[in-house]
């Protein structure tokens, strides 16, 4: 079921994005994923298939059952936020503040997508390291701080990056599987790059 979700999502990519292959996941801005993800916070738990577009300027993620039905979506572009669940749809001008207001969920939408990729920001603490200088624990400097651990890394089309990493602060925990990534550049530079790369039909 991921494959065939990975496989919708990227016939559904925008025209102007292709995949690409890269040295380093920090080498790409942009890519597509998916995944299972699981949420607990306190009286609730929430498992589900996680499928994720990150470009520079926007986000849209999409969590499924098993059974691809899909629970909730969340995109925001240009300082957009749209939240559907339930088929109700909600608009905010930040992401972050929309779900948490929906769901109750304190989800950090803003930096998943370096830590997703084994990166961490100018705010982010790096506390210990593998003996391969990979993050095994980040911790964030601000509020609400965040406790992140790299449990499994894999090989992705040649780059480095997490199969398996929890987040945890002292209102939510989530963990994170890393299935399929694929790296994305824009179509009209991708004849500068070293190739393309097909999308993989089988995880």
């Amino acid at each position: 079921m991921l494959s065939l979700v990975f496989l919708s999502g990227c016939s559904n990519l925008p025209n102007n994005l292709s995949p690409v292959s890269v040295d380093r996941a920090s080498d790409a801005t942009a890519w597509e994923m998916t995944g299972k993800i699981a949420i607990t916070v306190p009286n609730d738990k929430v498992s589900s298939n996680l499928y994720w577009l990150h470009t520079a300027n926007s986000d849209e993620l999409t969590l499924t059952t098993m059974l691809g039905i899909q629970v909730l979506s969340l995109t925001q572009k240009q300082g957009k936020a749209r939240l559907i669940v339930n088929g109700e749809t909600y608009e905010d001008s930040n992401a972050q503040a929309l779900l948490l207001r929906v769901t109750g969920w304190t989800l950090p939408i803003d930096s998943l997508p370096l830590w997703v990729t084994g990166q961490s920001s100018s705010n982010d603490m790096i506390k210990l390291k593998d003996s391969q200088n990979r993050p095994i624990e980040i911790m964030t400097q601000t509020h609400p701080i965040w406790t992140i651990n790299y449990l499994r890394w894999q090989q992705q089309h040649g780059t480095e990056l997490p199969k398996l990493l929890s987040l945890n602060n002292t209102n939510i925990k989530i963990k994170i599987q890393i299935n399929q990534w694929q790296a994305l550049a824009a179509s009209k530079h991708a004849d500068n790059l070293r190739h393309i790369i097909p999308v993989e039909s089988t995880p």
